[in-house]
């Protein structure tokens, strides 16, 4: 069994999405926001996630 503190890769970590995606993933869900059960999860996840970025100065 491989230990927990096995070999990492070298390369720089990049961060799991950047911030540009991230405006674009809350565009995506607010597109797809509506009165469906779905529609309504997308539009608070939407929300939640905007109010994590930093504002667009």
């Amino acid at each position: 069994m491989d230990s927990p503190t096995g070999s990492y890769p070298t390369a720089p970590r990049l961060p799991l999405i950047t911030l540009e995606e991230a405006r674009e993933a809350v565009r995506l869900l607010q597109y797809f926001a509506d009165d469906s059960p779905e529609g309504q999860a997308a539009g608070v996840w939407a929300a939640d996630v905007a109010l994590r970025l930093p504002s667009e100065d």
